[in-house]
């Protein structure tokens, strides 16, 4: 079932994807594991906590992640002294002396066997095994190149969230410029409304003026005469 939340963050929601986001970053986990856990326990999608987090609850936490940062660095760098106090395996190395002629057989020398230098004086220096020391090099490369290789792909992935991110905030952004376009609409339409009413009023108030004017002068332009016998009468127009 996809996830869609509509409803606002609240605090504790806040407080939750913080504490998350912190103990992955403890443990050496990504940020996106975090989002995912939290939109999983909220029932909203890893790219809804992503902006939440960069957007709003990041910067109240910025001593808390250089904190878990430092205890990050302190973990792997345990884990490293706990890898260099370890015994070294032992290696089965065997070296060859080659003598100058070829008629006789090649002989075996492992490092334990003592060399006479008398009977062999044109013996070549064996070969060593690779110390403790260049064995720890070594396995502090591959572990560089394994970390290298996880945060190229830690980096695609973040490279995908972004790209999620920048799309759902283009979409926001042209969904607010149709919402503000519907707004000015109204307003003109309602400017228009209000133009028509006041018209209509000054029409009606023109009329009623009129019509009181009119029964005014008809009232007034009554006119009257005397006949012979001295009685008014009324005088048609």
């Amino acid at each position: 079932m996809t996830k869609v939340r509509q409803d606002a963050w609240s605090h504790e929601d806040d407080l939750l994807l913080a504490e998350t986001v912190l103990r992955h970053i403890r443990e050496g986990s990504t940020q996106l594991d975090a989002f995912e856990e939290v939109g999983d326990k909220l029932n909203r999608t890893g790219a809804a906590c992503g902006f939440r987090w960069n957007a709003i609850v990041r910067r109240k936490y910025e001593q808390a992640i250089a904190i878990a940062k430092k205890q990050r660095k302190q973990k792997k760098r345990a884990e490293q002294r706990e890898k260099t106090l370890r015994p070294a395996p032992a290696f089965a190395s065997m070296e060859t002396a080659y003598l100058p002629d070829p008629t006789e057989s090649v002989s075996m020398v492992t490092a334990e066997t003592p060399i006479e230098m008398e009977e062999t004086p044109n013996f070549i220096m064996p070969l060593v095994p690779p110390s403790p020391q260049q064995e720890l090099d070594l396995s502090t490369v591959i572990a560089f190149l394994q970390d290298l290789r996880k945060g190229s792909a830690t980096s695609e992935r973040l490279g995908e969230e972004n790209q999620h991110l920048v799309h759902e905030n283009n979409q926001l952004r042209k969904r607010i410029n149709e919402l503000e376009n519907e707004v000015r609409s109204l307003q003109q339409r309602q400017q228009t409304v209000e133009d028509d009413y006041q018209a209509l009023i000054g029409i009606m108030d023109r009329a009623r003026r009129m019509v009181a004017f009119q029964e005014q002068d008809s009232v007034s332009g009554t006119t009257f005469k005397m006949d012979a016998n001295g009685n008014l009468e009324k005088v048609a127009k």
